[in-house]
């Protein structure tokens, strides 16, 4: 099968997220399998059209001059994009749109030329409405109604893509885990860290920062912020305009194992995002055995269950500060967290990447039978396996979860058109 990744954003892009990690992730398995994958993507400084484990990465755009900014190569891919696909698509079986901001969608299915699968890590555009004061939520319900079959990367996800379009299909496949975060020892370190993009509104660093500035007297150790992207100068000057110079440390982005130790070496990892469709920083948070402190909203709520982490009243500032103060002075904080440190690791083990891909596979096979669409043989895996070594077999309860909702709203729906 060659399949073509609209992909947006690059994995080694400065200031790229969780949703290109995953992309990369998931894709250089099936290309691990045999399969062939070229990821289109917004240009950027050094970009080129290169392989990065055996995944071909294209860059769309009209260049990097200087004096470009985040929007000129955002309208540079959007006005590229479709051009590209015609270019690309000529031995192509299944087209893959990822969503990204701010429009969410591109309506892809309406001009790909192949079948088309959207893959649904984003999905805020009203947020963006309200910031941009532009209507840019209906060109996300434009492109959500544009599709048949989706991905979506949470319950909560799917939930909202069901009630944009009923009569589209939509699976769960959720993220997986760096295996290596799972190496370190669990411990109970001494600061409590934020990690991810620098944004004060959609990744709630005001809200965290407004709380520390309450409790920072009352506590030891420091506010680790690691991250980076274009609100980083902004971040930095509200943190300073809450007089937190010497309690707020700012290390840039981490990544591999610098990534392992800041999680691993925390005392708790705080996540408090307005909008999440998956929140990966709080899974990788429990794989390295550190609990998670966030706000109660639909997406996080799936990956910090109660006993791994807590959660407080949505956006409430007061509130987070008051558990702040509880986790880290309490009489008993130091085993509780290492005790939900400890539960939150056992439950991060079932976020297996090579499940997943395997079930996005089995989906995307899906999808060309559907079509009626006869996929290009595979190639034998440019690797194989040792001889008597262990071949990964996908782990049937999540596999049978990232399935199962697909198969029971056939089901209904094959009742339905029999009554």
């Amino acid at each position: 099968m060659h399949i073509l990744h609209l992909g947006f954003e690059h994995p080694h892009q400065p200031g790229a997220g969780g949703g290109s990690r995953r992309t990369h992730e998931i894709d250089r398995r099936l290309v691990a399998a045999g399969h062939r994958v070229t990821v289109l993507t917004t240009t950027y400084p050094g970009a080129r059209d290169a392989e990065h484990d055996a995944v071909r990465y294209v860059p769309v755009g009209l260049g990097v001059r200087r004096g470009a900014t985040r929007l000129s190569r955002l309208l540079g891919y959007v006005a590229g994009l479709p051009l590209a696909v015609r270019r690309h698509r000529r031995d192509a079986d299944l087209v893959v749109e990822d969503f990204f901001a701010p429009i969410s969608s591109m309506g892809a299915p309406r001009w790909s030329g192949r079948p088309t699968v959207g893959l649904v890590q984003w999905l805020h555009a009203r947020d963006k409405a309200r910031q941009y004061k532009l209507p840019v939520h209906w060109v996300e319900r434009w492109g959500v109604r544009s599709h048949r079959r989706m991905i979506a990367v949470s319950e909560g996800t799917a939930e909202r893509l069901r009630a944009m379009n009923p009569a589209a299909g939509v699976d769960v496949v959720g993220n997986g885990i760096d295996p290596a975060l799972f190496v370190p020892p669990p411990g109970v370190g001494r600061d409590v860290v934020f990690l991810g993009r620098l944004e004060l509104h959609g990744k709630g660093l005001d809200l965290l920062l407004d709380a520390w500035a309450a409790v920072c007297g009352e506590v030891e150790g420091d506010l680790v912020v690691a991250g980076g992207g274009p609100e980083e100068p902004r971040v930095r000057r509200y943190a300073e305009k809450l007089g937190l110079g010497d309690r707020v440390r700012f290390v840039g982005w981490c990544s591999g194992e610098d990534k392992t130790a800041l999680l691993g070496g925390a005392r708790l990892v705080v996540v408090p995002s307005r909008h999440e469709t998956f929140g990966l920083v709080a899974l990788e948070a429990l794989a390295a055995a550190t609990p998670v402190l966030a706000f109660d909203i639909p997406c996080l709520r799936e990956v910090v269950p109660e006993g791994v982490g807590w959660t407080v009243p949505a956006f409430d500032r007061d509130a987070l500060a008051a558990r702040l103060v509880d986790l880290l002075t309490g009489p008993d904080a130091t085993a509780t967290l290492a005790a939900a440190g400890a539960r939150g690791r056992e439950f991060a083990r079932a976020f297996d990447w090579d499940t997943l891909a395997a079930a996005q596979l089995t989906i995307f096979a899906d999808v060309l039978a559907e079509a009626g669409a006869a996929p290009t043989p595979s190639v034998p895996p440019s690797v194989p396996p040792a001889p008597g070594a262990a071949v990964p077999v996908p782990r049937r309860d999540v596999l049978a979860r990232a399935l199962g909702g697909r198969r029971a709203r056939r089901a209904r729906g094959a009742a339905q058109a029999a009554k």
